[in-house]
């Protein structure tokens, strides 16, 4: 008599979008005249505003969490964007040294990242020499790098980091400062609408690509 198995239990997110196995070309991602990546997207609300308010933008987000992943993705497939917006549910710190090529993202958004605080947690933080040289990596000439922070010491330590790769400069209000007063990209993240409900101060940060050699 033939004993029969118990199929494996998948988790409610088991179907989460994942990126393809091995080098990735970025581009074959998402369609549009650009490709914008945001790192971390939380609940999403960023890459949905951003969706709306530039349409020739192509949209990738890379979310740890597979539940948001799965949630996010099919919320912007909802409002018809699937094609040129997606969510998957995938490591920055890995999915980021598989992307390619060269030059072919414009922009990279980091909103309120790295909520750990304590020293041994250090390692499982985003923003760190790593992901500073792939954004380095894959931004096109002129191509930013933002950050925002409610938290001053990690916006200090976040310039300093990021001032440290000679290929991206500082694109701030003040000249060879990176801070800036607003938002200037027409989205908020729901974290971002909180603090400015609490009246808590945002610490916002932009880089640019320098230009390459010919």
């Amino acid at each position: 008599m033939a004993v029969s198995h118990p199929q494996p239990r998948l988790g409610p997110y088991a179907d989460a979008p994942r990126l393809p196995d091995g080098e990735i070309d970025v581009r074959l991602l998402v369609v549009g005249q650009w490709v914008e990546v945001e790192i971390g997207p939380g609940r999403g609300w960023f890459l949905v505003e951003r969706a709306a308010t530039a349409p020739s933008a192509a949209l990738l987000g890379l979310e740890i969490r597979r539940k948001w992943a799965s949630i996010i993705d099919g919320r912007l497939n909802a409002r018809g964007w699937r094609a040129r917006t997606r969510v998957y549910a995938e490591d920055a710190s890995l999915a980021l040294p598989r992307l390619g090529p060269e030059g072919s993202v414009r922009r990279f958004f980091v909103n309120f990242p790295d909520p750990w605080w304590k020293k041994r947690h250090h390692k499982r933080r985003v923003v760190r020499d790593s992901f500073v040289g792939d954004i380095a990596r894959l931004l096109e000439n002129g191509g930013e790098l933002f950050i925002q922070t409610d938290v001053e010491e990690r916006a200090r330590a976040y310039e300093e980091l990021v001032d440290s790769d000679r290929r991206l400069c500082p694109s701030g209000d003040l000249a060879g400062s990176p801070r800036l007063a607003e938002n200037p990209y027409d989205a908020r993240s729901s974290r971002e609408r909180r603090a400015m409900a609490d009246g808590l101060p945002i610490f916002r940060l932009r880089w640019s690509r320098a230009r390459r050699d010919p």
